[in-house]
């Protein structure tokens, strides 16, 4: 098992300039990680094409594996040509990943806010969901590229849903990046979700987070859950989430590849995500 972060995790000191995407990488390898999965949040490939082939010589220089490229993508479209049009991007992200030299890319689907994510609206939007994930796991194919669902974005998270678009898509090459952490987001239990994930796991994302009953609104810093709870995001293994029996789900699967820590908490995010690194290392060993 290799211990990661993904570039996400340092948005907070992107946002401000206090670091670039290259000090990100140097700063996973000096704080421990094996890998670093590229999320272009915070920073631009379209912005500085140029920027792609130096993160790739920067995790080089650093040892760090580029273990996934990560980007959004959204197939709810209200024109076909704009469908196509998104699609056609997502295309050519998958050349940007190349380039980066990865073996895993995982991009969204579909979303939607969790009152319009209804199973009935799903159903509708789901047979795009399908075309596109198809037509993209062909185009990573050449490549030796294996795409992958995240459980993400209320609409496309919860493990039934996602289960039943990677068997729909079908392609050998389409798997799913599991976020042990989201299935919160969506009210399910993540041990029992996990549990489902990891058969068709090509990644896996931890992250924690804090929750909070509907009925005890915190307030400011706290999201909803689809059924009206509160999140909020902590510090691995300093959150609600039972990460031990996640993580003994993980190692009982026989996953031994690649893990993300995330971190979305409130405290400086070079903290969070350095103690997240070391928190994984340690319950791993112990579970």
């Amino acid at each position: 098992m290799k211990i990661g972060l993904s570039t996400y995790s340092l948005y907070g000191a992107l946002e401000t300039g206090e670091m670039n995407v290259l000090d990100v990488i140097r700063w996973v390898a000096d704080n421990g990680g094996e890998h670093v999965e590229v999320v272009p949040f915070g920073y631009s490939f379209d912005d500085d094409p140029s920027l792609v082939d130096k993160v790739r010589e920067q995790a080089s220089k650093s040892g760090l594996e580029i273990s996934s490229y990560t980007i959004g993508a959204q197939f709810i479209q209200t024109s076909e040509a704009e469908y196509e049009a998104e699609v056609a991007r997502v295309m050519k992200q998958v050349e940007v990943g190349n380039r980066l030299g990865v073996r895993r890319m995982r991009h969204d689907v579909i979303s939607r806010p969790p009152e319009e994510a209804s199973i009935e609206r799903f159903e509708l939007d789901f047979p795009k969901a399908v075309a596109a994930c198809g037509r993209i796991a062909e185009r990573a194919a050449g490549f030796g590229i294996t795409t992958s669902v995240e459980n993400h974005g209320y609409h496309m998270q919860s493990s039934d849903r996602v289960r039943r678009l990677i068997t729909a898509v079908d392609r050998p090459n389409y798997r799913w990046t599991v976020d042990v952490g989201n299935f919160v987001c969506v009210d399910e239990d993540p041990v029992a979700a996990v549990k489902k994930a990891m058969p068709f796991a090509s990644m896996v994302h931890v992250k924690d987070f804090y929750l909070r009953p509907e009925h005890l609104n915190p307030g400011e810093g706290w999201f909803p859950t689809a059924g009206g709870n509160h999140l909020r995001g902590a510090i691995l293994g300093q959150g609600d989430l039972d990460i031990r029996s996640i993580l003994r789900v993980v190692k009982q699967s026989g996953y031994d590849d690649c893990i993300s820590v995330e971190f979305e908490g409130m405290e400086d995010c070079r903290l969070g995500s350095r103690i997240g690194m070391d928190n994984l290392r340690r319950l791993w060993s112990e579970v």
